[in-house]
């Protein structure tokens, strides 16, 4: 793994955005802050909806720079031309969407807690692997994954990694030595000014 100061940040969308404002919201926090990706990550299964949101985020992404990737919907990375596809259920899909999407596009799989599920999805052609949550939060189990998961992987495996889900001050003080991005999204996207919220995270990893 390209030894780095600070670990990169990986932008998540919010999973329901109002598609009047989210735009300019979004382009005042890629203008503030740099991010390596930005991931479309809607709650709605409807293909309009996820159509016309990717539209107007794509636009904002590439006027920045940054990768558009969209949540599980490989059909939809291809036919709107995005730059790949977050998978959610770890690596039963990824040589499927590496397949059908070809080698330059972005295939990251989400393995939770599982580093075992990680090297597959490498094997079978991932980009990236994330793990996470990685605190506990009140909708899940609290079951997280912990340092010791991104620690053996930074010392074992060159593939990135990225630490998702519920990402507080804490968590990234003690996971920055041992990952590669942050993913971070309700964290910021909840509060009153989401752009100040993605700084006081960004201190952390210093």
């Amino acid at each position: 793994m390209a030894e780095q100061d600070t670990p990169q940040l990986y932008l998540v969308t919010p999973p329901e955005l109002e598609l009047s404002s989210f735009p300019d919201q979004l382009s005042r926090v890629l203008d503030g802050a740099e991010i390596a990706c930005l991931r479309l990550s809607l709650a709605t299964r409807d293909e309009d909806r996820l159509t016309r949101a990717a539209d107007a985020i794509r636009e904002v992404a590439h006027q920045f720079d940054v990768a558009l990737v969209i949540d599980t919907h490989v059909v939809l990375a291809e036919r709107l031309g995005l730059d790949g596809v977050h998978l959610t259920d770890g690596a039963r899909s990824v040589r499927a969407a590496r397949k059908a999407l070809g080698a330059d596009a972005i295939v990251g799989a989400y393995c939770a807690q599982s580093r075992h599920e990680g090297m597959i999805a490498g094997e079978a052609g991932a980009d990236y692997v994330s793990f996470g949550p990685v605190s506990a939060n009140a909708l899940g189990d609290g079951t997280i994954a912990d340092h010791e998961i991104f620690e053996i992987w930074s010392q074992m495996v060159e593939l990135p990694v990225v630490a998702e889900g519920s990402v507080s001050v804490e968590a990234i003080k003690a996971l920055a030595p041992v990952t590669d991005f942050f993913a971070i999204g309700e964290e910021i996207w909840s509060q009153d000014d989401p752009l100040a919220a993605l700084r006081t995270l960004m201190q952390a990893m210093a």
